[in-house]
């Protein structure tokens, strides 16, 4: 599923275990300072949503190169709701 900010993969597991994911963040996305910024707030963002996050899969999100620009300036719940949108999309 993607979005304009963000594209999501998934992946079935052979086990139930807790969800895994992958971030990638290109370096067109900026420097390596800002790039590790924006995986850090989607990793926050993501461990907020654990328990509304199916069990058996893992999960690959990449960050499209406008996000790391967008993303400053803006706070918590703006990324809250691209990781919804794209979220919401995977489980229609």
């Amino acid at each position: 599923m993607s979005t304009r900010f963000l594209v999501l993969y998934w992946f079935p597991r052979d086990d139930d275990g807790e969800p895994r994911l992958g971030i990638a963040v290109p370096k067109g996305s900026g420097t390596a300072v800002e790039r590790n910024r924006v995986k850090r707030r989607l990793r926050e963002t993501w461990r907020a949503r654990l328990d509304d996050i199916p069990p058996g899969r893992d999960y690959v999100l990449i960050a499209r190169p406008a996000l790391g620009e967008t993303l400053q300036g803006r706070d918590a719940s703006w990324l809250d709701e691209r990781l919804d949108e794209v979220l919401g999309k995977a489980a229609a």
